[in-house]
């Protein structure tokens, strides 16, 4: 199966993902690719961070299954290769969920949402967004999330971790299920 996380920056979902596959071990993470610095804190395989030289011959060589300009860097998605018996996860901006889901009609899309934007905001400024950046990604927000319902998405609002790994999870289980 394939499953696709998304929401906008801040929201939590880079948390809710590491939490997800600690919990589930038939869940592989494609580890998304990315021209941007490694935030203060952020652990050195959040991503694979490359040039934008890498970037480019990735792009050349047919690598991505999806990949983005955002602001002021690059971010993809490479071509899937899980081990055996295991369901691939994305995490990915919901344009990349569109990209994924053109590509794989079957999957699962899950957005993951903040509870509110003034909390967003706060996210990302705890994790060392500049400003300008904060102010960038909350005025893409809501088109995000209006996008994710035009995709079909399951929506879950990021208020607890717990409760959304939790919510997260039985949207899982209850696809696991009927695809059997």
């Amino acid at each position: 199966m394939i499953i696709v996380i998304s929401g906008p920056g801040g929201v939590g979902k880079g948390t809710v993902v590491a939490e997800l596959m600690r919990r589930d071990p038939a869940l592989w993470l494609s580890r998304s690719w990315t021209t941007r610095d490694r935030r203060p804190g952020e652990a050195e395989d959040a991503y694979v961070f490359a040039t934008p030289e890498q970037f480019h011959a990735k792009i050349a060589d047919g690598g991505f299954l999806e990949w983005v300009e955002f602001l002021d860097y690059r971010q993809g998605s490479p071509m899937p290769d899980p081990p055996e018996g295991c369901d691939v996860v994305f995490e990915v901006d919901v344009v990349g969920a569109g990209s994924i889901r053109e590509r794989f009609p079957e999957a699962l899309t899950i957005f993951i949402d903040a509870p509110s934007r003034e909390v967003q905001a706060e996210r990302m400024a705890g994790r060392g967004d500049a400003p300008d950046k904060v102010v960038a990604r909350l005025a893409r927000s809501d088109a995000e999330a209006d996008q994710a319902l035009r995709l079909g998405s399951e929506v879950v609002i990021n208020d607890e971790l717990d409760a959304t790994v939790d919510a997260v999870q039985a949207i899982i289980e209850r696809n696991r299920a009927i695809r059997g």
